[in-house]
């Protein structure tokens, strides 16, 4: 809590507290009593609270290993601090499944654009993720988003200069025709110096499946899962993958798709390490490949 707007932001500090209220929910199902020492923990009590979170919760594998890393961050410590003379996370190892990035092609995010909706809600919705497609901003990026960080830079264009929520790297991306067109539509008509009208993240995402529902962006998507050597396959219909964080993706397997060089990419997006941006690196370089094949 003290790390809190220094090293550490607020969200990183609820999924502590999160992690800290499950595991007090595995200790009192799974033996009965309220606490433990350090000292039980071993390989079969984590495997165990993973187990707990999957069978308990709507959760997937990635999701729960996320619970299990935060464990053993406070294990960890407390091993530092001489309070156990052992590692029981010595013994096991995190796995987290590969999941393909999934993104628009152009002519989807032209079909959400260009359609016009009756309800308002959804009107607004489109626009602020059409807006993160075309700025790459993350949705606490966007909901942050000041006057402040419109810019006239050297080149006499707008740019939006800003540090992202997430690490602290400061993005700086030009505001295209079309993001800046949206900023215009709301200039002015919102409370408290807000820009777009953003709404919560859980409806924001309910709401651009059903954008993508709306436009026929239902191409069969399959996803493929690993546990152990098990193979486990998913088909879902696209728009069922559409969340807020699909115009970020976008924008970023948009731009290296064009060649646009990696490095140059980072400093739009504000990644601080070139392992973030690998994924989007080999999904551009399957784009292209498959570009290339038209000519055969």
């Amino acid at each position: 809590a003290l790390k809190v707007g220094k090293t550490a932001t607020q969200k990183t500090y609820t999924r502590y507290e999160l992690t800290k209220n499950r595991l007090a929910e595995y200790i009192h199902n799974k033996y009965n009593v309220e606490d433990i020492t350090f000292r039980e923990i071993n390989v079969v009590f984590i495997e165990g609270f993973y187990l707990f979170i999957r069978e308990n919760y709507p959760c997937t594998h990635n999701t729960a290993m996320k619970f299990i890393q935060r464990f053993r961050t406070v294990v960890l410590f407390a091993h530092n601090l001489g309070l156990i003379t052992f590692n029981p996370f010595g013994a096991y190892k995190l796995k987290f499944e590969y999941v393909e990035r999934d993104f628009l092609e152009q002519a989807e995010l032209d079909r959400i654009y260009q359609k016009t909706f009756a309800s308002k809600r959804l009107e607004q919705v489109r626009d602020i993720f059409i807006f993160s497609c075309y700025t790459g901003l993350s949705y606490v990026d966007v909901c942050e988003l000041t006057p402040e960080n419109i810019r006239l830079s050297f080149d006499g264009n707008l740019w939006i200069i800003k540090k992202r929520h997430k690490t602290s790297v400061t993005s700086n991306i030009r505001l295209l025709d079309i993001p800046k067109s949206i900023l215009q539509k709301y200039d002015g008509k919102l409370p408290n110096g807000k820009l777009l009208p953003v709404i919560s993240n859980q409806k924001m995402n309910k709401n651009i499946k059903e954008l993508g529902r709306l436009v026929g962006i239902d191409t069969p998507v399959r996803i493929t899962q690993y546990r152990g050597n098990e193979r486990i396959d998913h088909v879902y219909p696209k728009y069922e993958l559409l969340c807020t964080h699909t115009g970020r993706k976008t924008f970023i397997c948009k731009a290296l798709s064009l060649g646009i060089a990696p490095n140059v990419v980072m400093k739009w997006t504000g990644h601080s390490d070139y392992k973030a941006m690998k994924p989007y690196i080999d999904i551009a370089d399957s784009v292209r490949a498959n570009a290339m094949s038209l000519f055969d």
